[in-house]
C-alpha cells in the first residue's frame, strides 16, 4: 500500500536490521512505512470539516495479531483535569499530510455520544467494549 507521505532520506541502509546507524543511542522514529508511537501520541484528530476534535493519547495494539485496533484520543479539558478518551477504531483515521493530523469521519455532536471513559477508568477490562466501539463507529470487526 503506497504512501502519500514527503520524501524522506534514509538513515540506514534498506533491509539493514540496523536500529541506530549513526550510534548516538538514537532510535529510528520514522520512516516511509512506519512511525513510532512516541510520533503518533499528540498527534492532532480533526474531523472532516477540519474541526481539531482532540488529539492522540495513545493506541491500544493487540496482543495476538500485533495490529493497532483503537487509538485513544483525549478529549477537552484542561492540563489533563475533566478531560476524557474517546477510543476510536484505527481503522476509521486517515492521515491528512496538509492538517499535519488523523481524520476522523465524525462530528462534535455525534463525538459527544461516542463511548468515552475518564482517566480513572479502564473499559477495555470489559472484553465486549471494543465491539462496543465497533458498533458505534459502523466498523465491521476483524477476524
Amino acid at each position: 500500500m503506497p504512501t502519500r507521505l514527503p520524501n524522506e532520506t534514509p538513515a540506514r541502509k534498506p533491509g539493514s536490521m540496523e536500529i541506530d546507524p549513526s550510534g548516538e543511542g538514537v532510535a529510528i522514529e520514522e520512516t516511509r512505512r512506519l512511525i513510532a508511537s512516541s510520533k503518533v501520541e499528540g498527534t492532532p484528530v480533526f474531523n472532516r470539516a477540519g474541526e481539531q476534535l482532540g488529539a492522540v493519547y495513545n493506541f491500544m495494539v493487540d496482543k495476538i495479531s500485533g495490529q493497532v485496533a483503537y487509538v485513544v484520543m483525549s478529549f477537552g479539558g484542561f492540563l489533563g483535569i475533566g478531560e476524557s478518551y474517546h477510543p476510536l477504531p484505527w481503522r476509521a483515521l486517515t492521515y491528512d499530510t496538509g492538517l499535519g493530523g488523523y481524520v476522523v469521519d465524525i462530528d462534535k455532536d455525534r463525538l459527544a455520544d461516542a463511548p468515552r471513559y475518564g482517566a480513572d477508568e479502564d473499559p477495555f477490562r470489559d472484553d465486549e467494549y471494543g465491539a462496543r466501539v465497533d458498533a458505534y463507529y459502523r466498523i465491521a470487526p476483524t477476524s
